[in-house]
């Protein structure tokens, strides 16, 4: 096949960590070629998608991890396959791209994960379709409704909708002193939606990633456990990562939520699940494939590119 990341700048990407390198490197030692996409290489014209795309080759090592050659301008028709894979945030220029993906998927192109359902799957909102499995929750960006929440449960962590990797996340108590502030700053003054969740103790444990391909939980997760005096489990926030089998809960979780996920177009996700409560759904461009495999053998890139072989 051929295949196309949507993806941002290749130096940017860590090899030491990043799921869309552990996808295409699965993808050649299977024999497919590789090219790289950044968004603002998409373009409309003649009522056709082109992008400048880098042709890829993948030496091996870490440093360089990649060898690119020219760009060439090539309908994204061209390719077998487009997988979007760009780090939030999701602003106007993500929106922009997704409705250009989703203009070549009507000329053909197979593109994962289909842009409808990243528009429609917000990450910090999708776990609100399973009211079942979060925990206690509002989304508002009225300050006396937010207040009244934080009254209500007592421990509570604030998040925008639109950020990731732990990125202006706050936990709060109504005996805060910087509460008013905080709610000021985060919603700008009534001006930005925000999420305001209960907070859960068990984030000691870790905030478990468990990966689900093509409707398909992975056995293994990864528990993110946060630093010492940290709330937040995100690795990028300096959280350390251990992967584990799924608990029977896990397992209950990721089997309700995943056929929704199936249908609606999405072959990667990646559920956030702190105890028994499922608190965000990623669909962007989820991680710890590396981490994943590094403990315990499991390839989950290579579980993508055969859910892409097998769909033709």
């Amino acid at each position: 096949m051929k295949l196309a990341f949507v993806v941002d700048p290749l130096v940017s990407l860590q090899p030491k960590k990043d799921s869309s390198i552990e996808m295409m490197r699965a993808a050649q030692r299977r024999g497919h070629s590789l090219h790289a996409i950044e968004p603002g290489e998409l373009h409309l014209t003649e009522g056709r998608v082109f992008a400048r795309a880098i042709p890829l080759a993948l030496p091996g090592g870490e440093s360089p991890w990649f060898d690119a050659s020219p760009p060439e301008r090539v309908p994204l028709r061209h390719f077998d396959a487009v997988l979007m894979r760009k780090d939030p945030p999701v602003d106007s220029e993500y929106l922009y791209a997704t409705h250009l993906l989703e203009l070549a998927e009507q000329e053909g192109t197979r593109v994962v994960n289909r842009p409808r359902a990243l528009r429609d799957f917000n990450e910090k909102l999708a776990a609100a379709r399973f009211p079942g499995l979060c925990p206690a929750l509002l989304v508002s960006c009225r300050e006396d409704l937010l207040r009244d929440f934080v009254r209500s449960q007592g421990d509570v962590i604030l998040k925008p909708l639109d950020s990731m990797g732990g990125n202006e996340i706050f936990r709060v108590t109504e005996r805060d002193p910087n509460l008013g502030v905080i709610l000021e700053t985060m919603t700008r003054r009534g001006g930005r939606t925000i999420m305001a969740q209960r907070y859960l103790p068990a984030i000691a444990e870790g905030d478990k990633r468990i990966l689900v391909v093509d409707g398909v939980p992975m056995p293994y997760c990864l528990a993110r456990i946060p630093a010492p005096g940290e709330t937040r489990g995100n690795l990028a926030a300096g959280g350390s990562g251990r992967a584990q089998p799924l608990s029977a809960r896990d397992r209950h979780i990721a089997e309700m939520v995943a056929p929704a996920l199936k249908e609606a177009g999405l072959l990667l996700a990646g559920l956030d699940v702190i105890g028994d409560h499922l608190t965000e759904i990623n669909v962007t461009s989820p991680t710890c494939m590396r981490e994943i495999r590094d403990q315990t053998g499991l390839d989950i890139g290579l579980a993508v590119i055969e859910a892409l072989e097998r769909a033709g």
